[in-house]
């Protein structure tokens, strides 16, 4: 993240038995799944970037994650118009609900962290208190963010997975060295790594001791930097494969002197619960102009124990989400299928040299940072599964102001898809940024959470911007979604109130997450309902598309005490047609 830079009883007792920071509920649809953050200063009040969990044996326990700087310095300590990143501190937020996703709790524990540094002096971080994943810093490594979460089953004392032995949370995410040079653990600028946990009740009662020592799976050498990686376990029993865990991530090759090519698509394979990783590149590593390999990634399994990994790519200069297919537990794949074209929304940015969408300075967007996609695949035991595939993402072919979701399907193992098709948010002038589907177990409904800009794009850093998350629905009748509606639409913010860390540029990172079950959804999206705009930090950001840039302004001196507050915000939202 960095370097790429439901009763009340029930909650009130999940509150007096966790350590962490207390349960947060809404009445009003939705609720605050970063709960720890603090509303000031930045950036520890900054998350974005969510992924949700849902146990499929339990779907009462939910596990969400997000890039969460609460455990990052103040603005204000050292030079108050910085806001660096701490070196050393993690930033992998970690939340948990037991009431399937309507309440919320972040669990304290204790790492390398500078939350106490609130100026003015500088910086010296030190152990203490984290809400981010543990045991990085006693492993000499840092959580780097990218969150992605799966639940799977628990192998048993001879090895072998059923539901009855429990269930496993597995967190992959980015991962830098804590020390550099000969003291580093790894080689190379950011590797790839996996913790776990069996006790999800006492991870979220605060002890650290719960998660395993992170596991590196990557294979690095000294210039490469692993990036965009998604996980996912084998859950459905009747699966050949079932318990076997996969991540897939773009492995990028030669990030030095300003390269990062080639990136081979890159999937890691466990069969023993994530203690072990067979790693395999997926396709190959040639890139050029016209053709370039799947970068980013998303991976999912159907009830029979076929594996999927999907990427965004390009082929004769036209981009495409690419599908590769493994039939024996991830030994072997064959692909790319090419599933559909797309095209990328946004508005190049030259002062960032990224696409955005909002207007200038604003939050950057990027499709290849993998296609959403979910499959029916019937889980926990595989029955009643459809196996049918839901790839959803945000495209511009209808031009500038007019992005809208796109959604295509397959019923047949991904050899033919359906012409793109649009979900309507139901709010004309909406603007869809990030998507994702979640598709009952079953495969007889289907939701789409998505963040939505409500305002056209923006020339200027004045007038005021629009940013929504929401929960579509709709019944899968023959295959095919039918009666789309909008179960939740949450409170709109002004996504400049969100920030880069180096001030330049709104952030809201990459993605929108959500899981299904056979009664409904859980979501989780960015928010800036509680983001003020800064008019120093409009003033700045505009300044930079001039011949004379202003200084960076004294953040907490020139700005809301809530500038930077993005958050994360979900809901758990019942089918609506059972």
């Amino acid at each position: 993240m960095r370097t790429k830079r439901i009763a009340t009883s029930v909650v009130a007792a999940l509150a007096a038995v966790l350590t962490g920071t207390a349960v947060a509920t809404a009445a009003t649809g939705d609720t605050l799944v970063s709960v720890g953050s603090p509303p000031t200063p930045f950036s520890q009040n900054k998350q974005n970037e969510p992924a949700v969990a849902i146990d499929a044996h339990n779907p009462s326990v939910v596990a969400a994650g997000s890039n969460d700087e609460i455990d990052m310095e103040s603005c204000a300590a050292g030079a108050p118009n910085t806001c660096p990143f701490t070196p050393g501190v993690g930033v992998s937020g970690i939340y948990f609900s037991s009431t399937g996703g309507s309440s919320w709790t972040q669990p304290t524990y204790t790492g390398w962290t500078a939350r106490n540094c609130l100026g003015p002096a500088p910086c010296t971080p030190g152990v203490g208190p984290i809400g981010t994943l543990p045991k990085y810093y006693e492993a000499g490594l840092v959580s780097d963010g990218d969150p992605a979460l799966a639940f799977g089953p628990r192998p048993g004392v001879d090895g072998s997975f059923s539901w009855s032995n429990g269930s496993r949370l597995y967190y992959a995410n980015l991962t830098a060295s804590f020390n550099s040079g000969k003291q580093a653990a790894f080689k190379g600028f950011e590797a790839i790594a996996v913790s776990r946990v069996d006790d999800v009740a006492a991870a979220a009662s605060g002890d650290k001791n719960a998660w395993s020592s992170p596991v590196l799976i990557s294979k690095q050498s000294s210039t490469t930097f692993s990036d965009k990686e998604q996980i996912w376990a084998d859950n459905a029993a009747s699966s050949k494969f079932f318990g076997n865990v996969y991540v897939c991530w773009a492995s990028f090759r030669s990030n030095s002197r300003g390269q990062a090519f080639p990136t081979p698509l890159t999937v890691a394979r466990s069969s023993d619960g994530g203690v072990t990783w067979t790693t395999k590149q997926v396709g190959p590593a040639s890139d050029n102009r016209n053709n370039a390999q799947a970068d980013g990634c998303t991976v999912r399994t159907d009830s029979t124990g076929n594996a999927y990994v999907f990427g965004v790519g390009t082929r004769g200069g036209q981009t495409v989400q690419m599908m590769y297919r493994s039939t024996d537990g991830g030994a072997h794949w064959t692909g790319p299928t090419i599933v559909s074209t797309a095209v990328a929304p946004g508005v190049f940015d030259p002062v960032q040299g990224r696409p955005v969408m909002d207007g200038v300075a604003g939050a950057r967007v990027d499709l290849a940072v993998g296609p959403s996609v979910d499959i029916a695949n019937g889980a926990p035991n595989g029955t009643n599964a459809t196996n049918e595939i839901f790839m959803t993402w945000s495209d511009a072919r209808a031009g500038l102001n007019n992005e809208q979701i796109l959604l295509t399907r397959s019923r047949d193992g991904g050899a033919t898809w359906s012409a793109p098709a649009t979900v309507p948010t139901g709010v004309a002038g909406d603007r869809p940024v990030y998507t994702a589907p979640a598709v009952s177990p079953d495969g007889t409904d289907l939701y789409v959470v998505h963040n939505s800009f409500t305002t056209p794009y923006r020339t200027n850093t004045t007038d005021p911007r629009g940013l929504v998350g929401g929960v579509l629905h709709a019944d899968i009748v023959a295959g095919a979604p039918t009666g789309w509606t909008a179960l939740h639409r949450g409170a709109l913010g002004d996504p400049r109130g969100s920030s880069a860390n180096a001030l330049t540029a709104e952030f809201l990172g990459d993605y929108v997450y959500a899981a299904a079950t056979n009664s409904g959804v859980v979501g989780v999206w960015n928010d800036t309902r509680n983001a003020a705009d800064c008019p120093a930090i409009d003033a700045y950001r505009a300044s930079l598309y001039t011949s004379t840039p202003l200084p960076a302004p004294d953040v907490l001196a020139s700005c809301p005490a809530t500038f930077g507050n993005s958050d994360i915000y979900g809901g758990s939202y019942a089918d609506p047609t059972p």
